[in-house]
């Protein structure tokens, strides 16, 4: 991986990739989102209102995009409706660097963090995109996990366990979904 650019990105990248673990990342814990939130908050405020092109100049600053507003939010806002905020923004960055073809000038972990505002989008043509890279990323060991959320997005059109979180009412089957373990 080659140092990004801006320093923010060069920060956002060294952090995720290089001080946090793969359980930090999916994890969580307190800790690790109040390091988050010391050190890249500003960021994410300060940034969410720039045009997605902005952050296209080249793979590591948008893939730091991305992790700015895809990742870092879900970790300031576990159970806010800010964790989902800028979702929009990463996925407008993640399409715009994939018709760069930044995609393959990226390494093996950071093309997962590449695609993954697909993954985590309620949109089925997202999602279905999500499938065709999750399946070749990283020899698709992250395949099962993008069609468990297809799934769910082809079944509800949404996914089940944001809606106490952005206040929309759940419908019995999708009560039964997130109690089998579709809660991400």
């Amino acid at each position: 991986m080659s140092l990004a650019p801006r320093r923010w990105a060069a920060d956002l990248l060294h952090v995720w990739f290089h001080t946090l673990r793969p359980a930090d990342w999916w994890g969580g814990s307190d800790h690790i989102d109040a390091m988050l939130e010391a050190r890249f908050r500003g960021e994410w405020e300060a940034l969410q209102s720039r045009p997605p092109a902005s952050f296209l100049h080249d793979p590591q600053t948008a893939l730091a995009a991305i992790l700015l507003f895809d990742q870092i939010p879900r970790n300031l806002f576990r159970d806010d409706p800010r964790a989902y905020a800028s979702d929009p923004l990463a996925r407008a960055v993640c399409h715009g660097a994939l018709g760069r073809g930044f995609l393959p000038r990226l390494a093996g972990v950071e093309r997962q963090f590449l695609a993954m505002p697909l993954m985590h989008s309620e949109d089925i043509a997202d999602q279905r995109l999500s499938l065709a890279l999750f399946a070749r990323i990283n020899g698709g060991s992250s395949f099962a996990f993008a069609r468990s959320h297809h799934r769910m997005i082809a079944r509800f059109g949404r996914f089940p366990h944001r809606n106490p979180v952005l206040s929309r009412e759940s419908t019995p089957a999708e009560n039964r979904a997130v109690e089998a373990g579709f809660a991400w």
